[in-house]
C-alpha cells in the first residue's frame, strides 16, 4: 500500500509517485494520496521552512500587502485575534460515513501541514500550481469542529462542551439547510481574494477522502489600506458595525473569548449566522428612521446621545417630547446588557451574491462570533434581539451553525491533537 515503510522496502520518490503512478493507470488522485501518506509517515518539509516561519511577520508600512505573514503555530489558532483581513471564505464540511477517530487524526494532520505551509507563502505538499502560493497576504486558516466531529473524536476523558449544539429556535429565524450546521469548518482569510481561493482549493484536496462540502460562504471588508487601521467596519446598510467589541490582547478579550479549562482550553466557541439584509426595503426608510432603528448615527456610528463612535450611550436621555432618545426597540439598546459577561467578540464579513428576478441586491452579513461559552454569552443577547429589535424588520437570519475551535498547536503538532492524540 502507498506509504508502507516496512523494513527493506525502498520508499518511492515523490517524482516516481507523481509520474509512475499516472503511467500505471492510477491517475492524479492516487499520486496525491501517496503524497499525503508519505507526509504522515514523517517526511520533513523544505529546508529552512521553520526558520522562515519564525522570522516572518505581517507586512508593515512600506511593504507589499501580499508579503504579510501571520504565524500559524501558537497557543491559539490564528484568524481570531488576528486583525481581520479584507477577504474570507468559510467552508463547512460533512464527514463521510466510516471516518473514525483515526481518520480524523489523519485528516487534521494533513490539513495542519498544508495550512502551515500556505500561511508561510509556501506551496502545499501536493500543490499542482505552486506559483499561486507565493503571495500569503496575511493568510490565516482556522479550523473549528461541529458536534458530530467531536462526537466521533471523543473518548471517556474528552467530552464536547455542553453548548456545542444548534442554537435555540428564534422566532426571527428562517433557516435554510444550505447555510446551516456542519461537522468541520475551515475559515480561510487573507488580504487578497486570489490567495484565499488557492488556499481553499488546496485544503479541500486534503479533505476529499474524508468529507464532502456542505456549504461555502465568501465575505469581504474594505481592502487593506483603504481606511485607517482600527476603523470599525461598515455593513451594507451603511452602518458602523461592531463598535462595542473586546479588543485583543486585553484581559477583557482573554476572559470573554478563550476557553480556560478542559480539552479545548485555549480554544473558543464559534457561532456563524448568515443574515440576509433587505437592502431594497431599507432603501424606502429615511435617514432618521434608519438611525432610530439602530440607535446610532450613520455618519460616524455615534450613539444618538453622543458625538463620537465610542461615546457611552445615555439610555435615560429624553427628547423634547419626553420619549427616550435611544428607543427601547433600537438595536443598540436590545444588544446591550447590564451583565458585562454577556458579551462576545465579533469578526463579521459582508456578502453580496448575484440578485435575481425583481431584486437589485442579494446581500447580507456573515456574522461570526467568538466566545468561551455560547450559552452564557451569545444566546442571552440573541434572545433579547429576537423579542424586540426594530432592525429585525430588514434582517433575516437564514443560516446558523455552532462550532468549537480547538487551541493552536506547536510546530510538529497538529490542530485538534488535544482530543485526537
Amino acid at each position: 500500500m502507498p506509504g508502507d515503510q516496512s523494513p527493506g522496502r525502498p520508499r518511492p520518490t515523490r517524482r516516481q509517485l507523481l509520474f509512475g503512478g499516472a503511467v500505471a493507470g492510477f491517475g492524479a488522485a492516487a499520486a496525491v494520496g501517496a503524497d499525503q501518506a508519505i507526509r504522515l509517515a514523517g517526511r520533513p518539509g523544505p529546508a529552512g521552512a521553520a526558520d522562515a516561519a519564525a522570522d516572518a511577520s505581517p507586512a508593515g508600512d512600506g511593504e507589499l500587502t501580499g508579503s504579510g505573514v501571520v504565524p500559524f503555530y501558537g497557543p491559539h489558532q490564528a484568524g481570531i485575534a488576528t486583525l481581520p483581513q479584507a477577504h474570507a471564505t468559510l467552508v463547512a464540511l460533512d464527514l463521510r460515513d466510516g471516518i473514525n477517530r483515526d481518520g480524523l487524526r489523519r485528516l487534521m494532520q494533513l490539513l495542519t501541514d498544508d495550512a502551515a505551509r500556505l500561511t508561510r507563502g509556501e506551496p502545499a505538499l501536493a500543490d499542482s500550481e505552486p506559483e499561486l502560493a507565493h503571495v500569503p497576504a496575511s493568510l490565516t486558516v482556522t479550523f473549528a469542529f461541529g458536534p458530530e466531529f467531536v462526537r466521533r473524536a471523543s473518548t471517556a476523558a474528552v467530552q464536547a462542551p455542553a453548548w456545542l449544539r444548534p442554537l435555540p429556535a428564534f422566532g426571527i429565524d428562517r433557516l435554510e439547510a444550505a447555510w446551516s450546521d456542519g461537522d468541520l469548518l475551515l475559515q480561510v482569510a487573507a488580504d487578497d481574494p486570489f490567495t484565499v481561493a488557492h488556499a481553499v482549493r488546496m485544503l479541500l484536496k486534503d479533505t476529499r477522502s474524508f468529507a464532502t462540502v456542505r456549504w461555502t460562504q465568501p465575505g469581504f471588508r474594505r481592502a487593506r489600506g483603504s481606511e485607517a487601521p482600527g476603523t470599525t467596519m461598515r455593513n451594507l446598510f451603511g452602518q458602523v458595525d461592531g463598535t462595542v467589541n473586546p479588543a485583543p490582547p486585553t484581559l477583557d478579550f482573554e476572559q470573554l473569548v478563550w476557553i480556560r479549562e478542559g480539552a479545548f482550553a485555549g480554544g473558543t466557541g464559534m457561532v456563524v449566522r448568515r443574515i440576509r439584509m433587505d437592502l431594497d426595503k431599507w432603501d424606502r426608510l429615511d435617514r432618521s428612521g434608519r438611525e432610530q432603528s439602530v440607535g446610532r448615527t450613520l455618519a460616524n456610528g455615534a450613539p444618538l446621545t453622543g458625538a463620537e463612535e465610542r461615546d457611552e450611550p445615555d439610555f435615560a436621555a429624553k427628547n423634547a417630547a419626553g420619549f427616550p432618545v435611544i428607543a427601547e426597540f433600537s438595536h443598540l439598546r436590545r444588544a446591550r446588557s447590564e451583565n458585562t459577561s454577556e458579551r462576545f467578540f465579533r469578526r463579521a464579513y459582508n456578502y453580496d451574491d448575484a440578485p435575481s428576478r425583481e431584486q437589485i441586491s442579494n446581500s447580507g452579513l456573515l456574522f461570526i462570533a467568538f466566545q468561551a461559552d455560547v450559552d452564557a454569552q451569545f444566546v442571552p443577547i440573541q434572545q433579547r434581539l429576537d423579542e424586540l429589535d426594530l432592525l429585525n424588520e430588514w434582517t433575516t437570519p437564514i443560516g446558523s451553525a455552532v462550532f468549537v475551535v480547538p487551541p493552536g498547536c506547536a510546530e510538529g503538532g497538529y490542530v485538534g491533537e488535544g482530543i485526537l492524540g
